[in-house]
């Protein structure tokens, strides 16, 4: 399955890529498969998506959680939990 990774704000800057198009084996169904699958590269990947962390995600630019399931040609979005007015 193809997917755009679109990541914003101090994701972006500690993964040193705003996006990237990855194909993805069929057994990555949900956001948290891939979030699993994207910390597995290693550094940087595991320490800026580290699972105790909080982390925003949208689908095709609507919210989601990480239960939400994925689809061909999906753009999911990363970022940092934000706060202001």
């Amino acid at each position: 399955m193809k997917i755009q990774l679109r990541f914003f704000a101090s994701l972006r800057e500690g993964l040193g890529l705003s996006e990237e198009s990855i194909t993805v084996a069929d057994n990555i169904k949900t956001i948290a498969d891939l979030r699993a699958f994207l910390i597995l590269r290693g550094d940087p990947w595991s320490e800026v998506l580290a699972s105790n962390k909080v982390i925003r995600c949208a689908l095709n630019q609507q919210m989601v959680n990480d239960i939400t399931s994925l689809e061909e040609g999906a753009e999911v979005a990363f970022f940092p939990p934000v706060t202001g007015g």
